[in-house]
C-alpha cells in the first residue's frame, strides 16, 4: 500500500505541476522517448499531429488576449495620427438659414427725381455659407510634445503586444508538454498493467501445480484492478490535458490530436546568473513597455507645461450670404466677403490650473519609475529562482534515472527468484509497484526540467 500511495503522489504530482504552471500563468515542459496521442475518437472528421512550434503557432492565432492588445495598439497608433495633425489646418464648411420677424425698413430719402434709398430692407429670410480655415502656426512645442508622447503610447502597447505573445507561447508550451506527459504516464500505467497480468498468469499456473495457495492469486488480481483504478485516472488527466491543449490552440472537438514530440533531451549548458539577467533586462518586453510609458509622460508634462505660453494660429475665411452683413447698404442679395488674419492668445492667469496639471503628469511619472525598479527587484528574483528550479531539475533527472535502472534490476531479480521459489508473491508485487514508481519519479523529474526551462525562457524575454 505504500507503493501504491507513492505512485499516486508522483503521478498526481506530473500532472499537477503542468496544471499549476498554466494556472500562474507560466510556461511548462518539454521532451521523454517520443510519445504520441491516442487516435480520435470514431467518426472524427479530422486529425492533425503538433509539433511544439506548431501548438505555438496556432495558439498565437487563436489568443484573444493577443487581439485585445492589438486592439489597443492599433487605437494607440490612430492617437498618434490624430495627434501628428493637430499642427495641420482645419477646413471647414458652414452653411445656415434663419428667419427674423419683418422690420419696418429704414431708407434715406432721395432726390426730386432720385427715389429713396434703402439703407436696412426688411429680410426676414436669412443665408449664410463660409469657407473657414484654421492654422496653429506655433503652439510653444505643446503639438510636437504631445504627438511624441502619443508615439511612445505606441512603442508601449506593441510591448504589451510582445507580452501576451509570450504569454501564450509559454501557455502553449505548458499545454503541448502537459499532454505529452500525460501520454506518456497512461504508457506507464500500461506496461505496469501488462506486467502485472503476466505476474498473475505466472501465480495462476503455479497455483494449478498446487505451488501456490488460492491467496496469491487473490493478492495479485487485487493489484491488478488497483492498477486499472490508476490507468482510468492517467488516461482521465490525459483527457483533461488535451482539452486544455484545445482551448488553448484553438482546436476544435473533433479534431483528433496527435504529439510530435520527445519530453526528454540533452539539456543546454546554462550562463552565470549576470548573463541571464542582463538578458532578462534586455528582452522582457514588459521593462521596455514601462520605459516607453516613462518617455510619454515626460512629453505630456512638456505639453501641459505650455498651456501658460502663447499660441499664435492663422484664420481665414470666405463667407456668400444673403444678406451679407459687411456690404453696406444691407440687401436681400447674395454678396460674397472674406477675411484672413492672425490670432495670438496668451493665457496670463488660469487659477492655477497648468501647475496642478503639471504636478499630477509628474506624480503619474513617479509612479511608473517606482514600478520599474519593482520589476526590476522582481526579476531579479525571478531569474535567480527560474535558474535554480532549472538546475535541480536536471539534478533530479540523473538521480530519477538511477532509481529507475535499481527498480528495473530489483524487478527483474525479484521476479527470476519467485519462479525459483526462492522469494514470496508479495515481494514480487512491492517490486514491480517500486518500478512503476521509478518511471513516474522520472517522468516528474523530465517534466519539471520542461516546465522549469519554460519558466526560465518566459523571464528571460525570449
Amino acid at each position: 500500500m505504500r507503493h501504491t500511495s507513492s505512485f499516486r503522489t508522483a503521478f498526481v504530482a506530473v500532472i499537477a505541476a503542468l496544471a499549476i504552471g498554466g494556472a500562474s500563468g507560466e510556461p511548462a515542459l518539454a521532451q521523454t522517448p517520443a510519445v504520441a496521442a491516442p487516435e480520435g475518437p470514431p467518426g472524427a472528421s479530422g486529425a492533425v499531429s503538433l509539433t511544439l512550434p506548431d501548438a505555438i503557432e496556432r495558439a498565437l492565432r487563436a489568443s484573444h488576449r493577443i487581439g485585445e492588445f492589438q486592439a489597443r495598439r492599433e487605437a494607440a497608433t490612430a492617437q498618434a495620427a490624430a495627434r501628428s495633425a493637430a499642427d495641420m489646418p482645419t477646413i471647414s464648411l458652414l452653411g445656415g438659414y434663419m428667419r427674423t420677424n419683418h422690420v419696418d425698413e429704414y431708407a434715406i430719402p432721395g432726390g426730386v427725381l432720385k427715389p429713396p434709398t434703402v439703407i436696412y430692407p426688411d429680410v426676414p429670410d436669412n443665408w449664410r455659407t463660409r469657407l473657414d480655415l484654421q492654422w496653429p502656426i506655433y503652439t510653444f512645442g505643446r503639438v510636437q510634445a504631445l504627438e511624441r508622447s502619443a508615439r511612445s503610447e505606441v512603442m508601449a502597447a506593441e510591448k504589451d503586444v510582445t507580452t501576451s505573445s509570450a504569454d501564450s507561447r509559454l501557455d502553449a508550451t505548458r499545454a503541448f508538454w502537459a499532454l505529452v506527459t500525460a501520454n506518456e504516464s497512461v504508457r506507464v500505467v500500461e506496461e505496469a498493467l501488462a506486467l502485472v497480468d503476466a505476474h498473475l498468469r505466472d501465480v495462476k499456473n503455479m497455483q494449478d501445480a498446487g505451488l501456490l495457495a488460492p491467496n496469491d492469486v487473490l493478492m495479485v488480481e487485487a493489484r491488478r484492478s488497483r492498477q486499472q483504478v490508476q490507468l482510468i485516472e492517467a488516461r482521465n488527466m490525459r483527457d483533461v490535458a488535451e482539452a486544455d491543449l484545445r482551448r488553448v490552440t484553438g482546436l476544435a472537438p473533433d479534431i483528433a490530436i496527435t504529439t510530435d514530440a520527445v519530453l526528454e533531451e540533452p539539456p543546454p549548458a546554462l550562463p552565470a546568473h549576470g548573463t541571464l539577467l542582463a538578458e532578462a533586462r534586455a528582452g522582457r518586453s514588459e521593462r521596455q513597455a514601462l520605459l516607453a510609458r516613462m518617455d510619454a509622460i515626460g512629453e505630456r508634462r512638456t505639453a501641459v507645461a505650455a498651456g501658460l505660453k502663447p499660441t499664435i494660429a492663422v484664420a481665414a475665411g470666405f463667407d456668400y450670404a444673403r444678406p451679407n452683413p459687411r456690404i453696406f447698404p444691407r440687401a436681400g442679395e447674395w454678396n460674397d466677403s472674406w477675411d484672413v488674419g492672425v490670432n495670438v492668445a496668451w493665457p496670463l492667469w488660469d487659477g492655477g490650473r497648468v501647475k496642478a496639471d503639471v504636478a499630477e503628469v509628474a506624480a503619474n511619472r513617479r509612479a511608473v519609475e517606482q514600478r520599474l525598479a519593482e520589476f526590476d527587484t522582481v526579476l531579479d528574483f525571478e531569474v535567480k529562482q527560474r535558474q535554480l528550479d532549472l538546475g535541480a531539475a536536471r539534478a533530479s533527472i540523473l538521480a530519477a534515472t538511477d532509481e529507475l535502472a535499481a527498480a528495473a534490476e530489483a524487478r527483474r531479480v525479484v521476479s527470476e527468484r519467485f519462479r525459483a521459489g526462492l522469494v514470496t508473491n508479495t515481494e514480487v508485487l512491492d517490486a514491480q509497484q517500486a518500478l512503476l514508481v521509478a518511471q513516474f519519479d522520472r517522468t516528474r523529474a523530465l517534466a519539471s526540467a520542461r516546465l522549469a526551462q519554460a519558466r526560465l525562457d518566459r523571464a528571460l524575454g525570449r
